[in-house]
């Protein structure tokens, strides 16, 4: 059987989830327990191998893919992703394949979804935002974001727009990385938002499809009355006529 693009995507997708998760493990190791020597030695390979698996499987998508240059121009984050170094943690988005798990735990209920949806991206975003900006922030002059608590506390009130300003980026990386966290709150607050708005408008249109079904009902019920209304009048008069 000839491989397609949907059929490698199926086939790799939980492999890479669980990728995905031994890199988010080893990195937030790496990164809070500030390793050196050997340890971090170890982490960087580790970290290396992943990336290489990442790279491997942009490439046979992009060989899969058809037509190739249409999908590799809606792609370029991924080859950002797998092609600059400086970019590789953003590779967590692959997590977002748990968002999905989530979702089909959650069933069919539109409501169950959103909330699900939401505090799953929300609580990978702050996490992985935390130990981004502690990545870079930690050894620079006059940071203030120095341990993974900072980190967190500050990814919290970057997302939710609040910014405190007791706790701030002070490299260029950093800031960086605190525009994409304040894009991704303002994102997530636009996916409840339409999904909630989505979900009214099927209400409204299920409620009125019932009303409209009840009414033709009732004027099909109302019509054979009248119908039968006329029957019995005319044989009303037909015996009294006789």
């Amino acid at each position: 059987m000839m491989m397609t693009q949907q059929r490698w995507q199926k086939v790799t997708e939980w492999p890479l989830m669980a990728i995905a998760l031994l890199f988010l493990a080893v990195y937030a190791w790496q990164v809070i327990a500030d390793l050196s020597g050997t340890a971090e030695a170890i982490t960087d390979t580790i970290l290396n191998v992943t990336w290489v698996v990442f790279l491997v499987d942009y490439v046979v998508n992009l060989i899969l893919a058809k037509p190739r240059w249409r999908w590799f121009y809606r792609h370029f984050l991924d080859l950002a992703i797998v092609a600059l170094p400086l970019l590789r943690p953003l590779r967590l988005l692959r997590l977002v394949t748990l968002l999905r798990v989530l979702q089909q735990v959650a069933g069919t209920a539109l409501r169950g979804r959103v909330v699900i949806y939401v505090a799953g991206a929300a609580s990978l975003l702050i996490f992985v935002a935390a130990l981004a900006e502690l990545d870079q922030e930690r050894d620079a002059p006059g940071a203030s974001i120095v341990t993974f608590p900072d980190g967190l506390w500050w990814a919290v009130v970057t997302i939710t727009t609040v910014g405190y300003g007791d706790l701030y980026p002070v490299t260029e990386i950093g800031r960086l990385i605190a525009t994409a966290v304040m894009l991704g709150g303002i994102a997530l607050i636009g996916v409840v938002t339409a999904t909630l708005a989505s979900w009214i408008v099927e209400r409204v249109s299920a409620s009125e499809g019932l009303e409209q079904a009840s009414t033709r009902r009732q004027v099909t019920e109302l019509t054979d009355e009248v119908r039968a209304l006329r029957q019995l009048i005319s044989e009303s008069r037909s015996d009294r006529d006789g």
